[in-house]
């Protein structure tokens, strides 16, 4: 039987990074918010967890920089794509180069990140974070979203009303199935898998990238393990199954031999799992009553890590244009066309960086190529003094720099 139904000024579907700092700011600034979050935790494994220095001045901003400080993580001074066997990286983006207090990316589980925005919004008396709750469609009184309808993990369900509603909950989410919103896709030359291998004292810190047989993978330091990612060409993944795990460690082995004492922990393709990558983004992000960020808006592929820190940028510019309008029951529809107007160019910008890596570096790597076609031209642009700053404080910040409301900082 349906529970009461519920109201409140902003209801967040999807307890993500995007929908846990827009919960935070706007509790800040004095609005009721509430999170709706299907799971009963944020322990889940390979999620994105590089942290940019945008996510990273936010924090400082917040009050949150020495706690964040605190959290087990490993730092990234450049972003770097592999072009072939044995070939040089290609080095896109030297962070260190930029004249700012955080001049890195902090490798960071996702999981830590979440549970301490989770504390901290908790404290303020007009949010409310809700586990084990899942949105299963909107409600609709035919002029605009206002709210949604939710199942809980025991089986109840209920509404819950609202003066807007954040779809929050990624690249599958709802407001995806609403045709007005126009998806867009791109072709996606790979899928990703992902799994953990045991990490010793002196092995490599940061960030490991490894070229081997049409696959391209990526180590990230957790400290006593590697979370590692090898992207494979699209659609191959019940073929390349079928070839045996023990053929594709060895495969990994040849490209890392470093990792011999320990690939033979990898014993089962339930040790793997499989990431279908998308790349795509709303024409239209948001009708009267709904809005939509993060990667509800734009999924992103795992090149560059930049996804979580895109989804961040998005709520904070989210949060700022919203902050002095929800307390009230009315909220124009240019409000939440604005937010889409100022954060557009930067997801247009980033997927169209990303789908020119696919095109010149992962595509030529998964066929087998034995080196990529990077021109001598983008060697010379990235490694010049002065224009190198360029790509790495695209990667930092984006096209545009984001700033919370003055209410929320502290």
């Amino acid at each position: 039987m349906e529970q009461t139904s519920e109201h409140t000024s902003c209801c967040i579907v999807g307890g993500g990074p995007a929908g846990m700092v827009l919960g935070l700011l706007l509790a800040r600034c004095g609005v009721p918010v509430t999170v709706l979050e299907k799971h009963g935790d944020f322990l889940r494994d390979f999620r994105g967890d590089t942290v940019h220095p945008s996510t990273l001045a936010l924090l400082d901003d917040l009050g949150l920089g020495a706690r964040f400080a605190q959290l087990p993580q490993r730092h990234v001074s450049s972003v770097q794509l592999p072009i072939g066997p044995g070939g040089t990286p290609l080095t896109i983006g030297h962070l260190e180069a930029l004249p700012v207090k955080f001049n890195y990316i902090a490798m960071v589980p996702q999981w830590d990140l979440l549970d301490l925005l989770a504390d901290e919004a908790g404290t303020e008396p007009t949010f409310t974070l809700r586990m084990n709750t899942e949105a299963v469609s909107f409600l609709d009184d035919g002029r605009r979203i206002c709210g949604v309808r939710y199942r809980t993990a025991d089986g109840g369900t209920g509404t819950l009303r609202a003066t807007l509603t954040v779809a929050c909950d990624g690249r599958t989410s709802l407001a995806r199935e609403l045709p007005e919103l126009g998806l867009r896709t791109f072709p996606c030359p790979m899928d990703a898998w992902w799994f953990r291998l045991p990490r010793r004292p002196g092995d490599p810190v940061g960030l490991v990238g490894n070229v081997g047989d049409r696959f391209l993978s990526a180590m990230i330091d957790r400290g006593d393990y590697w979370q590692c990612g090898a992207m494979i060409p699209k659609g191959s993944d019940a073929e390349r199954r079928a070839a045996g795990v023990d053929r594709f460690a060895q495969q990994f082995l040849a490209t890392a031999p470093w990792l011999g004492d320990r690939v033979h922990t990898l014993r089962s393709w339930d040790q793997v799992k499989l990431l279908d990558v998308r790349l795509d983004r709303l024409r239209r992000w948001h009708r009267p009553g709904l809005l939509c960020i993060g990667d509800a808006a734009h999924a992103m592929s795992p090149i560059f890590g930049i996804g979580i820190n895109l989804a961040v940028q998005d709520a904070v510019a989210a949060a700022r244009h919203l902050a002095d309008r929800l307390p009230s029951d009315a909220l124009p529809e240019h409000v939440l066309r604005r937010i889409q107007y100022r954060r557009w160019p930067t997801a247009a910008a980033a997927q169209a960086l990303q789908r020119l890596a696919q095109d010149r570096v992962i595509t030529p790597a998964l066929a087998g190529a034995p080196r990529t076609n990077v021109s001598m031209v983008a060697r010379r642009i990235v490694s010049t003094r002065g224009v190198r700053r360029l790509p790495a404080y695209f990667l930092a910040y984006g096209a545009v720099r984001e700033r919370p409301p003055a209410a929320a900082r502290r």
